[in-house]
């Protein structure tokens, strides 16, 4: 029986990885993708003073001090199943059956999906697949582009994909339906929007940034957008539909006011040879409600989240979760995140020997310096939202750990 299986090659899983065999573990890591890194082989960015983070890069660091440590990683390998035993889990995937007595869920996050008419045709994708095939295919997913959705997300990618080469025309928001909810209102949108005019290359824009109410905002907002990188921001226009005979060739668009409705008499096409839809991200939880976890509902960090402690424990014995599954965040806080994973694991198994509580007091410290200062914040009130639910597992962990 191996110590700690883990699900996920990202950077929670990587740095739980690595803090659990620094204490002598035997430790599994699986991906169902054909690289290690999950997240970060997409982030190539500039951060405001000036160094360049490259994902790529940092995914490799934390694969071979995960190798140097004795580490399995395997990839191109899926789990289907996880079922409690007597003592430990057991893990069904492509390659085998894995029994082992911690196991550690970081499935990450997928991207949510908006039915825009016309989304089925050549050259439609999600921000995270033109993501991909810029930064870690080197591939350019088009010359002309048009971003349907304006969250962290989508600002922070049309950068990268500008730097690329790829021209982005505009990013705008989804037409109000059931389906788009809050992602089609403007004044949500500008919401999201301020949290990002720290990173704005003019300094009037980040001053005014911390000072604008986001309902006054959105109806002062000009209809054209304010641009960042050259880039239009414009939460006050919608995409009605995606055009093209046989490939994307242009958006139907048009002006909307404050309340999201549409302003009769303003349709217009905008060119473009592809076009992304950023809908956000959902925690990836699939696995945890299969064995068994409890969960709440938080919008503040993505969506349904199984419910843990501090420590990175479920309800359940032996199972741990970190990283986006966790809620949505950084990939800097879900490397901490693991690394109080793994530190959890080697102490439940003991095989921390000495100061145990203390060295994982340190890590949970870390995790929130770094919350702290993170550069972005996918959402506004995660720290609150995270002390309330680290108080609900800590409750549930007094009550009863189930067995």
């Amino acid at each position: 029986m191996i110590d700690l299986v883990i699900v996920g090659a990202g950077p929670a899983g990587l740095g739980a990885a690595i803090s659990a065999a620094e204490y002598g573990l035997e430790v599994c890591v699986l991906d169902e993708f054909v690289k290690p890194g999950g997240r970060l082989l997409g982030q190539l960015h500039e951060e405001p003073d000036g160094k360049w983070v490259n994902g790529i890069a940092e995914a490799q660091k934390l694969y071979y001090r995960a190798l140097q440590l004795g580490v399995k990683i395997k990839c191109g390998v899926s789990v289907y199943d996880i079922a409690k035993l007597e003592s430990g889990w057991c893990v069904y995937t492509t390659d085998q059956i894995y029994e082992t007595e911690c196991l550690l869920l970081a499935t990450g996050a997928s991207e949510t999906p908006i039915p825009v008419p016309g989304w089925t045709l050549p050259g439609v994708m999600s921000i995270g697949a033109a993501q991909v095939m810029g930064n870690v295919h080197r591939v350019k997913p088009g010359e002309k582009g048009i971003i349907i959705g304006v969250n962290v997300l989508s600002v922070a990618i049309a950068r990268e994909l500008q730097l690329c080469g790829v021209h982005i025309e505009s990013i705008l928001l989804p037409q109000s339906s059931f389906v788009s909810g809050d992602s089609a209102h403007p004044e949500k949108m500008m919401e999201s929007l301020l949290r990002l005019t720290h990173l704005a290359p003019s300094p009037l824009i980040r001053f005014g940034g911390k000072w604008v109410n986001p309902k006054i905002g959105a109806r002062l907002y000009p209809r054209n957008g304010f641009k960042m990188w050259g880039i239009p921001i414009q939460l006050r226009k919608t995409a009605l539909e995606i055009l093209g005979e046989y490939q994307v060739e242009g958006v139907r668009i048009a002006d909307i006011s404050a309340t999201g409705e549409v302003v009769p008499g303003t349709e217009k096409v905008l060119s473009a040879d592809f076009v992304c839809i950023a809908g956000g991200l959902t925690p990836m939880s699939e696995l945890a409600s299969v064995a068994g976890c409890s969960f709440r509902y938080i919008p503040e960090l993505g969506g349904h989240i199984p419910i843990h402690n501090e420590c990175m424990q479920t309800n359940l014995k032996g199972l741990y979760v970190a990283g986006n599954i966790t809620g949505v965040e950084s990939a800097k806080v879900a490397r901490a995140q693991g690394t109080v994973a793994g530190l959890s694991v080697a102490r439940e198994l003991h095989a921390i020997k000495q100061r145990a509580d203390e060295i994982i007091d340190i890590a949970k410290k870390e995790v929130i310096d770094t919350r702290r200062n993170a550069l972005i914040q996918f959402q506004a009130g995660i720290e609150r939202e995270r002390e309330e639910l680290y108080d609900k597992g800590n409750n549930v962990f007094e009550e009863k750990i189930s067995v």
